[in-house]
């Protein structure tokens, strides 16, 4: 019986290692396929005063950004020490150590899963004058909404979210309830700032009443930067390539 168990285990513990190598590895390819990927996009950044404001003075900050302009935003804003919230699905982990190869600080969680710890987390990183990214539709949508977490982190740490979002003039986008976006070689990438907004309410209760504010303030700023290339968000999708994962 003993042995048995120990031989379980030992096979238990192999097929763990050899999964953790398969995801080093993907994890060493996943990065080096972005950087070499990232370096031909030609990025134009609108309302860059409005980013400056908020973090002069290495104040901290929230960014707010949807989930499916991820990997554009994310390359922007790499090795600034900002800490980046991201779930615990199954996509997580692979995400996660990307992330922390372009010098970012994770805090796992999300709306759906280990929501509280992320919570904890992202107010615990703010304390430690860390500014944060969420994406507040993530990780299963519906695409825009506006999950409560960031809002209440807000409303806690007296300080603003910065909501921003990325276009691309040619993309690739996965057919997922996000689509999520992968700009193409030498595609001319806008990042659109919107405005910063606090959190008005004294109270986590009076905070939940202003999600729907930060949620047209994160429509809004999406709508703005799909105006750079003169088209509408659903003609932007339509004009992608679509990728099945």
């Amino acid at each position: 019986m003993t042995g048995d168990l120990s031989s379980g285990e030992a096979r238990e513990d192999g097929a763990s290692r050899g999964s953790d190598r398969r995801l080093r590895l993907i994890v060493a390819i996943g990065a080096l396929a972005l950087r070499l990927l990232a370096r031909t996009w030609r990025v134009e950044v609108r309302h860059g005063e409005r980013f400056e404001r908020v973090s002069a003075g290495g104040s901290v900050f929230i960014y707010a950004l949807p989930h499916g302009h991820l990997l554009p935003l994310m390359w922007h804003h790499r090795a600034r020490g900002v800490s980046v919230v991201i779930s615990e699905h199954r996509d997580g982990e692979l995400i996660a150590r990307i992330a922390r190869r372009l010098g970012y600080r994770t805090v796992r969680g999300s709306t759906s899963r280990g929501a509280a710890r992320a919570l904890l987390g992202l107010v615990r990183e703010l304390e430690a004058g860390h500014p944060v990214a969420v994406t507040p539709d993530g990780p299963r949508g519906p695409a825009l909404s506006f999950a409560p977490g960031a809002v209440i982190a807000a409303q806690r740490q007296g300080c603003p979210i910065l909501p921003l979002a990325a276009s691309a003039s040619s993309a690739w986008r996965f057919r997922s309830w996000d689509r999520f976006m992968v700009p193409k070689p030498f595609a001319r990438v806008a990042i659109v700032y919107g405005e910063p907004r606090w959190v008005t309410a004294t109270t986590t209760r009076e905070a939940l009443d202003e999600v729907e504010e930060f949620q047209r303030l994160l429509a809004s700023t999406v709508a703005a930067v799909d105006a750079v290339d003169g088209v509408d968000a659903v003609a932007a999708v339509d004009r992608a390539d679509a990728v099945d994962v």
